[in-house]
């Protein structure tokens, strides 16, 4: 890859990574790039990983700065502190379990807008996403770009990335999280019982 490859890449990754919702799959924009442009595959999963852990580690913060400092309501910041205080018991486990999410192709712009939310360190996240996206990614050129070769693929469609199985997914996200802000953590802690915040 040329170095304004690399930077283009870069930014648009990171871009569509920093966004909350609706941007397309990384893995699918990194494969269009490997069947279209034919590029180094492993630099290509590098510099799509380290773009995707830098614009989810910006959404983390976005999400602490804008949302939970400046929009949140007090009595919801106290309640999300409790499930705070339980990741920080077990940040190993929650780094494996990182690691785990990031070797799939699941979206994970929720799971960083509610770390954001909880206000932790980040870097209990960062080198398992990096990590296991690298390897995510790899899977995901090699594959689009065999495929490619063998059926003579020249493009992708644009549009297959924003169908409507795509929309109703990116909804479910914001709802998700929007849910996991008015769970009564304390009680399904506490006593296992879910109750939503009044």
């Amino acid at each position: 890859m040329t170095l304004h490859a690399i930077i283009v890449t870069f930014l648009l990754v990171f871009a569509f990574n920093l966004a909350p919702a609706f941007t397309p799959p990384t893995w699918t924009v990194l494969a269009y790039i490997a069947v279209v442009h034919h590029p180094a595959r492993l630099m290509l999963a590098g510099v799509g990983a380290v773009a995707a852990t830098c614009g989810r580690m910006m959404l983390a913060r976005c999400s602490t700065w804008l949302v939970r400092h400046r929009l949140l309501a007090s009595r919801t910041i106290e309640n999300l502190d409790v499930v705070a205080e339980q990741v920080r018991r077990h940040e190993r486990m929650t780094s494996g379990a990182m690691l785990f999410y990031a070797f799939s192709p699941l979206p994970s712009n929720q799971v960083f807008i509610a770390y954001g939310l909880l206000g932790l360190r980040l870097r209990t996240l960062a080198l398992p996403f990096l990590f296991g996206r690298f390897v995510s990614y790899s899977v995901s050129i090699f594959t689009a770009s065999e495929i490619s070769q063998r059926l003579a693929v020249q493009s992708l469609k644009t549009r297959q990335f924003f169908g409507a199985y795509f929309v109703v997914g990116q909804v479910l996200t914001l709802v998700a999280v929007y849910l996991f802000t008015r769970i009564d953590w304390r009680a399904l802690i506490a006593d296992r019982k879910l109750k939503w915040l009044r």
